[in-house]
């Protein structure tokens, strides 16, 4: 039956990329606006399979990745405070600060460690009740309501001990920054698929409205993909713009009201700084002051260094799709998944990491 699944699936690509063929009359450039997407793209040989008019480009779809240097900076003058326990997801330890990163500050004594949810992070503050516990609140509008539901908790659970540093972001601002961004030419969004569950298909009506340009939610298979290119080549082709779901099992017009609701119940909106964009007004989220107690830039009065960029470095241009890996002159000779220069290469959803692994 699997034999029969997968072949099933490669007759669909297949039919698919036909179709696309015959649809594209122009060059185009699409991109892709989820790190999970960059790797499937690269994983299946999608780029390989289209036309040579369709050039695919990877956005600020790594919430690792577009975490701001000076934000990375903070987290490591945090993990460096004595009786604290600094709790994240495992991309972000490798991510080099200015001239560190939180592996090689456990490796000196401090208390980092990674969890696999928040959830992990009050037990921890349970357990150690006299260490400060710290989450490093990194990610996009589908982390931040599991991270909005921790804090609930330990206010529920009279945990004191537990705080979060946010650094999170929300996606369509995003993608209004890089329309009006000089150097980006996009023909076309691949809308994140995980995103869009949480805020839904709605959320990227004005993208369509104000910049004319179509927008597509594709799930994570290959003929997923394939039919959401498909969806923008046919929607350039009849010049009408829209938003198209080719995730219709798990993405709806108004997404996911609940997880929202917890997520604003906690959070609030702000201006944030994005790796490769820079400051992006209304696309970042603050604890509230309703729950300040657990923001832990106000526990600890944070006050960073300025921030170095690595020498050489090109992520914050392969961010906005600026550049692909290969013209950054670092790529896969000092910069590599062992010794990363940069957050693109270390992420498990790097545009850098999936072109090490499947394009070299």
């Amino acid at each position: 039956m699997k034999f029969i699944d997968e072949y099933r699936n490669r007759e669909l690509c297949d039919l698919l990329v036909a179709e696309i063929i015959e649809t594209v009359d122009r060059p185009i450039r699409l991109m892709e606006v989820c790190g999970t997407h960059t790797m499937a793209i690269s994983r299946n040989g999608i780029r390989e399979m289209l036309p040579p008019q369709i050039t695919l480009i990877s956005g600020p779809g790594c919430p690792v990745c577009v975490t701001a240097q000076s934000d990375i900076d903070r987290c490591i003058e945090l993990a460096q405070v004595e009786n604290v326990i600094i709790t994240t997801f495992g991309d972000l330890m490798r991510v080099p600060g200015g001239d560190t990163n939180l592996q090689s500050i456990r490796a000196q004594g401090a208390d980092v460690r990674m969890v696999y949810s928040t959830l992990d992070c009050l037990a921890i503050a349970e357990r150690e009740p006299e260490k400060q516990v710290v989450f490093l609140g990194v990610g996009f509008e589908t982390t931040a309501p599991t991270v909005a539901a921790a804090i609930l908790q330990a206010r529920q659970r009279s945990i004191h001990n537990f705080s979060v540093l946010s650094m999170h972001k929300i996606v369509p601002p995003a993608l209004h920054a890089l329309m009006q961004h000089p150097d980006v030419t996009v023909d076309g969004f691949i809308c994140p698929g995980h995103v869009s569950v949480i805020i839904g298909a709605n959320a990227y009506l004005p993208i369509v409205t104000q910049y004319h340009v179509p927008c597509v939610i594709t799930g994570f298979e290959p003929a997923d993909i394939l039919d959401g290119i498909l969806k923008i080549t046919q929607q350039l082709q009849k010049q009408t713009t829209r938003v198209d779901v080719s995730y219709r099992r798990a993405v709806f017009p108004d997404g996911n009201k609940r997880a929202v609701d917890v997520m604003f119940q906690v959070f609030e909106i702000v201006d944030t700084d994005w790796r490769g964009i820079g400051m992006i007004p209304g696309s970042g989220l603050k604890i509230n002051s309703n729950y300040q107690e657990y923001d832990a830039s106000l526990r600890f009065k944070l006050s960073p260094p300025k921030a170095m960029k690595a020498t050489g470095c090109r992520c914050g241009d392969i961010l906005i799709g600026k550049l692909i890996p290969p013209d950054c002159r670092l790529f896969a000779s000092r910069c590599n998944p062992q010794h990363p220069i940069g957050p693109c290469m270390v992420s498990s959803e790097g545009t850098c990491a999936a072109y090490y692994k499947y394009h070299r």
